[in-house]
């Protein structure tokens, strides 16, 4: 039985990153398709479970990208609405490689830092990846800052994940608050967009209680300045700093560690937390 990847894209052209990563993660065979709204995907997902029996359907699966994380987040509902009974197959979603970056970025700090208790910032956390870099830190117990230019929007995020995770321990930050915000926390996660840097190298490396440095920009100017893209786990005194690319060969492993764990079992639903949980699997 081939294994059947659907990529539906809410962009007007599929991803030709993800299909490539499809296929390097062992996909037998890759039907994409652009500009796949919520109204458009019901034929598509009927495509998929009437073609094959319900002990087949582990065979194929789908995964939801694109550019835009609230028209994939869309997408995913509409999706599942299609399924009914036994007649559904695995989900993958990572718009704009969303889960799989904020994930491998969770997962290196985890190596230094013991996650439950500790203090951890995360810069530009209104966006895909800092959203659901912070999901993912409250997730596992510990207190996030959620910094952003504006303190509404940060303010929006932590509400947001406080609706799922109703201990989580979250603050919202706003412009001048993040240098002193460095202050008491042992994690900093820059997930800004490209060509914005937050701090200067002598504003972090100068915190007493930081641990673990981690930059998910790789286009100059860097979000945390003087981590080189390619650090991994390079110590600048007690700091131990991750850079983008580096962070960037996590997400590509975990990517297609994900989409084979689709084949397994034709009910997964893979988003932020599923996906963070397959990262005990990397070597």
């Amino acid at each position: 039985m081939h294994k059947i990847l659907i990529q539906l894209d809410t962009d007007p052209q599929p991803s030709v990153f993800d299909r490539v990563v499809a296929v390097d993660a062992g996909v037998d065979q890759l039907f994409s398709y652009g500009g796949v709204t919520p109204e458009s995907v019901t034929p598509l997902v009927h495509g998929a479970i009437f073609t094959r029996g319900p002990a087949d359907l582990k065979s194929t699966a789908i995964f939801v990208g694109g550019s835009n994380v609230p028209a994939g987040e869309a997408l995913v509902k509409a999706i599942r609405k299609a399924f009914f009974g036994p007649m559904r197959v695995s989900v993958m979603m990572d718009s704009n490689g969303c889960n799989t970056t904020a994930a491998a970025a969770v997962r290196a700090a985890a190596k230094h830092v013991e996650l439950r208790g500790a203090r951890a910032l995360v810069l530009g956390g209104t966006g895909p990846v800092g959203q659901r870099a912070a999901l993912l830190l409250a997730g596992q117990g510990a207190h996030v800052r959620v910094a952003s230019r504006s303190r509404d929007k940060a303010s929006a995020v932590c509400e947001s994940i406080m609706a799922h995770l109703h201990n989580a321990q979250l603050e919202p930050l706003a412009g001048g608050d993040i240098a002193a915000a460095l202050g008491d926390v042992q994690i900093v996660i820059a997930a800004g967009a490209a060509g914005v840097q937050f701090l200067k190298s002598e504003q972090w490396k100068s915190s007493k209680s930081l641990r673990v440095a981690i930059d998910l920009n790789a286009v100059p100017p860097l979000g945390l300045d003087g981590i080189d893209v390619m650090s991994k786990a390079a110590m600048q005194g007690e700091i131990a700093c991750y850079g983008a690319i580096c962070v960037g060969g996590t997400k590509m492993k975990l990517h297609k560690r994900a989409l084979q764990r689709l084949f397994e079992q034709n009910d997964l639903a893979l988003d932020t937390a599923e996906i963070y949980a397959l990262t005990s699997e990397l070597k």
